[in-house]
């Protein structure tokens, strides 16, 4: 039987958050809650649900309160390529507020490990310039040239785990998010993410109509299901790995065969629109798992195609309740 811990999850509210919270109920843990919001589509299972401002280093402190053993620190203003290319200064100030303070309050209360949550944006740009990409391994965050904005705070931010570590011994992992998305993710608003937007589109439209595209169509991504995630989440901290680390699949895929896929789960024929002016980001990325697999002797298992099948019928009754709402339809 599982040793129950005392954990909290910051950005709780989220999407990835949310998960993991019920998983970590499910093993039985005791869990605190922490975000600016309440999870969106679901009451959440955690013990403690605080809402709290955690750019503020008194809200940090009152965070890791009460003998908290491990911290997940997930909390991040975030979101898709046209949300974080079109938001620096405000993506890094509060970032860099969030996880300076997180890291700092959780050493201050003696909380026993602290994860950060990092990105694959901290990649240099110039080895990403190809859709048939060479699979990024860790070291190829430097020389450094991440993302603008959420890239940057996100490179800083490994590196102040690991001042932590050298400096006071303060046990921390770091993970580099590929692109997660599943069921209760945001799926509008300009912060989902590609899985999630198409998705969203594919359920709008018409059989027989269009969809628009951003860019070509042609950039090449990884996409973990969140329930790899969250495994993988969870094997990190419990193991000795303190360097960055790469979560997410090595199945590389453009975005128009995303397209194909969500359309052929959605039982429409759909003609791609290309908006070459829409953000793109990078233009290929994948993740070498390499090392993921030598230090937790596991990684991702669930296909795209897979976790798309689990995906996108969430999404379209969201977007069909979305419609019926705003026609004055009762669903009941």
């Amino acid at each position: 039987m599982t040793k129950q811990k005392r954990i909290l999850v910051t950005g709780a509210g989220g999407f990835i958050g949310h998960h993991l919270v019920k998983r970590l109920k499910k093993d039985g843990h005791w869990v605190r809650g922490a975000d600016l919001k309440l999870p969106e589509y679901e009451p959440s299972p955690a013990d403690e649900m605080e809402i709290l401002d955690l750019r503020k280093i008194e809200n940090c402190l009152l965070a890791t309160r009460g003998g908290i053993d491990e911290v997940y620190n997930l909390a991040a203003d975030m979101g898709g390529i046209g949300y974080i290319t079109a938001n620096h200064a405000d993506i890094s100030r509060n970032n860099i507020l969030i996880n300076a303070h997180m890291l700092d309050a959780s050493y201050k209360n003696g909380v026993k490990r602290f994860l950060f949550s990092s990105s694959a944006c901290v990649y240099n740009q110039a080895k990403q310039k190809d859709p048939n990409v060479t699979a990024l391994k860790e070291e190829d965050a430097y020389p450094a040239d991440p993302e603008p904005g959420y890239g940057w705070e996100k490179l800083f931010a490994e590196e102040l785990c690991r001042y932590y570590y050298k400096d006071f011994g303060f046990e921390t992992r770091i993970v580099r998010f590929h692109n997660v998305y599943g069921p209760l993710g945001t799926y509008d608003g300009g912060k989902e993410k590609a899985p999630a937007a198409i998705s969203r589109k594919v359920a709008l439209a018409e059989d027989g109509g269009e969809i628009e595209i951003w860019g070509d169509g042609e950039q090449t991504r990884s996409f973990m299901y969140v329930d790899d995630c969250v495994e993988g989440l969870i094997r990190l901290m419990a193991s000795d790995h303190r360097d960055a680390l790469n979560l997410g699949t090595d199945e590389l895929t453009t975005i128009n065969n995303l397209v194909d896929v969500i359309s052929r789960i959605g039982g429409k024929k759909l003609v791609k629109r290309h908006n070459l002016t829409g953000p793109q980001g990078v233009r290929g990325r994948n993740s070498d798992n390499t090392r993921l697999r030598e230090v937790l002797g596991w990684e991702p298992s669930i296909s795209l195609a897979e976790g798309l099948k689990r995906t996108y019928p969430w999404i379209k009754s969201q977007v069909t309740s979305d419609e019926m709402e705003l026609a004055g339809v009762d669903g009941d």
